[in-house]
């Protein structure tokens, strides 16, 4: 027996076709990639998360209800009355939750979403044994409305995915647009209006759950300045939550980040200014880039700037050059040719990314 007829015999060919998820090495660059919050906590908030940290209890399972932590989330971060939270390792896991809840075993269930989006749609898709169906964006990076609704009334998919503001593109889908997708669905699909960004672009489909059944709102923690203790949450009608809920691995969320977790909400003001900050930096950045000859600048409600460039392949390889890492996404859609995706960092990191990018544009 070999190992690679074993692989063959067990591993299904779908999975064999691909390639893993890859993370970029980020050691000694200036890193503007992955859209995280590039302040840490204050000093004194450190030290104090320390101690609390030290006295977890790391010999017993989490609390399974999750009650303290979901709580704090409902009351700080808009949750409407009379709903609740499940929460997820991440956003990653409650695409999976989702997926696996709604990946019928009677017929061969859909994801719909628009591409280019985040390609966890459709990985998790392929993975829980669901169809993908990607529909462009426009050339201006908006939905295509009427395609949206054909692709639905076509595919009747039961999940469509709408990342708000959208990865990797930054722009904000226009909110009728959501609406008549939420309502072009009925009583055949979900809406899961992905809201990662939501600090960043303050416009939220949270507070409108009560008026549609069929709508799921999810968000990170990552994006706020907690990536790295990956919680993700979502919201929906009580009863539909609840079925999602069947799914969920008792014990997903470690007690390490449900007591972090905790602390920084009881602290939220601070990640709030930390945000406030990040949306006026993202405009001076904007700003600066769309003053740098051929260079084109896509509005952003997130914390990060798309923009097109002569050459993506050169300008990238340049600030790799340069020790900055930035996205090159110019391959992911036709739409996105010649694009790099930039997070918006402190005022020093984006000078020292401005004043790099300034001489690959030039070079």
């Amino acid at each position: 027996m070999s190992i690679d007829s074993l692989i063959r015999n067990t591993i299904r060919s779908d999975v064999l076709a691909i390639p893993g998820y890859h993370v970029a090495d980020a050691s000694g660059f200036i890193k503007l990639d992955a859209m995280e919050n590039p302040y840490p906590l204050p000093e004194h908030l450190a030290t104090e998360l320390a101690t609390r940290l030290a006295n977890v209890a790391l010999n017993r399972y989490p609390v399974a209800s999750y009650a303290s932590v979901k709580e704090r989330i409902c009351k700080q971060l808009g949750v409407p009355a009379g709903y609740d939270v499940l929460l997820g390792n991440g956003s990653d896991e409650l695409i999976s939750i989702l997926d696996m809840a709604c990946a019928r075993q009677d017929r061969r269930a859909v994801v719909l979403a628009p591409l280019p989006t985040f390609v966890m749609y459709a990985r998790s898709a392929q993975f829980a044994g669901m169809d993908f169906v990607g529909v462009p964006l426009k050339d201006d990076l908006t939905l295509d409305l009427p395609a949206m609704l054909a692709a639905i009334a076509q595919h009747k998919p039961a999940l469509v995915y709408l990342s708000y503001p959208n990865n990797p593109t930054g722009n904000l889908f226009s909110e009728q647009d959501v609406v008549a997708i939420i309502e072009a669905l009925g009583d055949t699909g979900l809406a899961v209006v992905d809201e990662a960004y939501e600090p960043f672009a303050q416009q939220s489909f949270m507070g409108r759950l009560p008026e549609f059944d069929n709508l799921v709102v999810m968000r990170t923690v990552s994006k706020l300045g907690l990536a790295g203790i990956r919680l993700g949450y979502m919201s929906a009608a009580p009863k539909l939550l609840e079925q999602f809920d069947k799914v969920r691995p008792p014990y997903n969320v470690n007690v390490l980040t449900q007591v972090a977790a905790e602390f920084a909400l009881d602290n939220i003001d601070v990640l709030n200014q930390q945000a406030a900050i990040l949306r006026e930096q993202r405009a001076l950045l904007a700003e600066a880039l769309a003053a740098v000859p051929g260079v084109q600048v896509f509005p952003s409600a997130a914390n990060f700037i798309l923009v097109r460039v002569p050459d993506a392949d050169a300008a990238n390889a340049y600030l790799l050059s340069r020790k900055v890492l930035v996205k090159n996404v110019g391959k992911m859609h036709s739409v996105l040719a010649n694009c790099l995706r930039i997070t918006v960092s402190t005022p020093d990191e984006n000078a020292a990314f401005l004043e790099a990018f300034k001489a690959s544009q030039a070079a």
